[in-house]
This record gives structure tokens, C-alpha cells and sequence, in this order.
């Protein structure tokens, strides 16, 4: 279901953009919101992406690290340029045969992240239902621009499905999933894979996608939100697209620029009225229920991006959670289709 919205409007030089107030964030969400930006806002671009290399060292010694609750294992694939990419596999305790395998894309704006930040929505979808998560560690942009993550993703999902029976996992039933950046990948790599016609998807996950690098917009124009906003959103573009940024931009690199939406795999997908991707997401949804697709959607009053990783026990990350949560649990029990 799609939701109305209320924001506040403002016009500068007769352009309609969204200015985000204090009073405008849920109660729960501001403090921790204010937080994390004074740590993530930076004033320059340049300082933005010194930033970016920071959190790429720090998150180094994350890398293999285990997790409470799964098992963890780890497989390394070949590019065709001889490098190797890293692929984190997360397994109940006790896995039962021939279950979902759910392909899981971070977020971190396309510059930064590792696959183990992630491991409370790894251990929310295994404990909703048993199945197993892989996780790419794809290339961040401040390394490679686009197509690498893309690339990469899409190598992981190939790996998934050549590799099903191995790993326990049903080849009807392959999944894609991810936040921010790695929503907008999902959104991509099921376009990807609808057009190559090598893989199926039987359903996607992409929450909150970063996927519109036009910043077009009312919510994304001079969006001044907490975590994430028009600045950094123009500079994450900037690093992910490399030359193609302000020019000829493929659908597989920002999937808001898709014309063609049918034959996509039903979808969840749950934002937050203030942040700069409400828009780009609503007209998603949009695109897809024309095209027939089956789509589960909320949008949550007050909050910024990423506010369900940012407050979890935020009343409204309560709702948003278990949302999707349900939303997954159905997809487990409706949608199945096989591979080629």
C-alpha cells in the first residue's frame, strides 16, 4: 500500500525543495540521528571522501569476524582480472535442508562498509526463517566506480545459484536484498538479471534504495536531514558513477532511470518521509505496481535515513522491522521460481 505524505515545501529560485526540522524527527530518533552527523558530516567533498578512506581502515580488522548466533564461513571468487572478492556465508546454528538463499548487499552509500556491519539483519531474517545469507564484499567506489559493485553482486548471485545444493539452499528460491546503497544494487541487479536471463530472482529487498542519482526530487533537493542527505547523496553519486556522473546514466547503475519494470520479482520496501530518498522510492513502488509486480510498502512519519539501523529501539523501528520481517516470512512461504 502506498501512503500519503505531508512535508514542509520551500521554494528557492522557484525550485520546490524539502527542509528538514528538528521538530520534524521522531522524538526517539533525533538525539542518535544528531549524533551519527556530526560524525558523518563533513563540510567539503574533499573531507567526504578522506572520510571514506578513514572508515575503510577502520573496518578492515572487521573482516572475518564471527557472529553470535550463525555460523560463519567465508568463499573467495575469481574476477576475470585475476582479484579476488570476498564472500561472507551466514547459516543458522541448526540449518535445515533446501531453504531461501537471501543475497545481502550493504549499505554504506557505494564508498564504504563491510558485509560484517551487518549481522543483525543477517540474524533477523535467519531467526524469522531458516535460511542462509550470502554477503559480497563487493568493491566500494572510492576503489572502483561503477560497474564493479555491480559486477560483483552480480558474480555472487551467479556463485549462489551454481552453487545451491552446496551451500543448502533451494534454486528456487534466491533472494536479493540490501539498505540504502545496497537497495539501490538490489533494485540494479534484479534489472541486471532480468536482461542477461542467466538467474531468477524469486524476490527483492531493497530498503530505502539509493538508486536516483539526479536528485531531482522535492525530498532529495537541499534535504538537510540527519545521517544522510542532498550533499552527501551528490557526492556518493559523484564517487559511484566516476566519468558518467551528469551524463548518460545506465539503469543498471541508478535503477530510477529504468523505463521498463515488468517481469521484476515481488518486493518489500519500507523509507522514511524525510529523507532524501522518500521520493525516488514511492515512484518505485509506483513503477512496479503498473508493471503488475507485487509490492509491500510503508513509509514512517519523522524519520531519516536508515533511522531502523541508527535507533532499532526506536517505537517506529518496532514497526518498520518487523514490517519487513513479515514481509520476508510471506515470500518464504508464496514465491518460488526456477532456474533455467
Amino acid at each position: 500500500m502506498i501512503r500519503k505524505f505531508k512535508s514542509i515545501k520551500m521554494t528557492v529560485s522557484g525550485v520546490m525543495m524539502m527542509k528538514v526540522t528538528y521538530r520534524m524527527i521522531d522524538k526517539q530518533l533525533r538525539l542518535r540521528g544528531y549524533m551519527i552527523d556530526a560524525v558523518m558530516s563533513k563540510s567539503s567533498e574533499e573531507k567526504f571522501i578522506k572520510f571514506m578512506h578513514t572508515v575503510k581502515k577502520l573496518t578492515k580488522g572487521l573482516k572475518g569476524k564471527k557472529a553470535d548466533g550463525m555460523q560463519t564461513s567465508e568463499e573467495w571468487l575469481t574476477r576475470e582480472d585475476g582479484t579476488k572478492l570476498r564472500i561472507c556465508i551466514y547459516k543458522p546454528l541448526h540449518l535445515k535442508k533446501a531453504v531461501p538463499g537471501v543475497l545481502w548487499l550493504h549499505g554504506g552509500g557505494y564508498a564504504l562498509g563491510v558485509p560484517e556491519l551487518y549481522t543483525a539483519r543477517y540474524r533477523s531474517l535467519i531467526e524469522a526463517r531458516n535460511c542462509v545469507i550470502v554477503a559480497p564484499d563487493y568493491r566500494l567506489s572510492i576503489d572502483a566506480p561503477y560497474p564493479a559493485a555491480l559486477d560483483d553482486s552480480y558474480a555472487a548471485l551467479l556463485w549462489m545459484k551454481k552453487n545451491a545444493e552446496k551451500i543448502g539452499i533451494r534454486s528456487d528460491q534466491l533472494m536479493v536484498g540490501g539498505e540504502s546503497a545496497g537497495g539501490g544494487l538490489t533494485a540494479a541487479l534484479t534489472l541486471y538479471a532480468r536482461d542477461k536471463n542467466e538467474v531468477n530472482i524469486a524476490f527483492q529487498m531493497p530498503l530505502y534504495p539509493m538508486m536516483d542519482d539526479r536528485s531531482e526530487t522535492e525530498s532529495a533537493k537541499e534535504n538537510n536531514a540527519p545521517i544522510w542527505n542532498a550533499r552527501t547523496n551528490r557526492w556518493g553519486w559523484k564517487l559511484y558513477l566516476g566519468d558518467l556522473y551528469g551524463g548518460n546514466v545506465p539503469a543498471y547503475a541508478a535503477a530510477a532511470r529504468a523505463t521498463d519494470y515488468s517481469n521484476l520479482p515481488p518486493t518489500v520496501t519500507f523509507v522514511g518521509d524525510l529523507e532524501p530518498f522518500r521520493d525516488e522510492t514511492v515512484q518505485y513502488i509506483q513503477n512496479l505496481k503498473e508493471a503488475g509486480v507485487p509490492v509491500d510498502f510503508e513509509m514512517y512519519k519523522g524519520c531519516y535515513h536508515g533511522f531502523d539501523i541508527a535507533n532499532p529501539t526506536a517505537d517506529v523501528s518496532k514497526k518498520a522491522i518487523p514490517f519487513f520481517i513479515r514481509s520476508f516470512e510471506h515470500a518464504v512461504d508464496h514465491y518460488f521460481v526456477e532456474q533455467k
